[in-house]
């Protein structure tokens, strides 16, 4: 295998961003109905995949304050939407969260 090939292979592994594949499945398992990519689930959903990958990156990176700072502006993120979801739909709020395994 070509050098570059394997360094592109280890950065994809290793890489704290979520790819496409990564999100296509993720919304396919979150989705309330076909075609669906913006309901809060979806995007609950997605913000915690990626708090996890952030999360695990700086467990290795402990200096980088950049991820650091990008981790705590998505949990934000999932907070708020989190909140609006209870305040609209605490059904469908208590399910996603117990899917996720989140405080509700």
């Amino acid at each position: 295998m070509n050098i570059h090939l394997q360094i592109l292979a280890r950065y994809d592994t290793l890489s704290p961003m979520l790819t496409a594949q990564v999100k296509t499945k993720i919304i396919s398992k979150a989705a309330t109905h076909d075609g669906d990519t913006g309901s809060p689930e979806v995007q609950i959903t997605l913000f915690s995949e990626e708090i996890e990958r952030l999360a695990k990156h700086l467990k290795k990176h402990l200096k980088d304050n950049s991820s650091r700072r990008g981790l705590l502006k998505i949990v934000a993120k999932r907070k708020r939407m989190l909140d609006y979801l209870k305040r609209e739909n605490p059904e469908r709020h208590s399910k996603l969260a117990k899917h996720l395994g989140l405080r509700a």
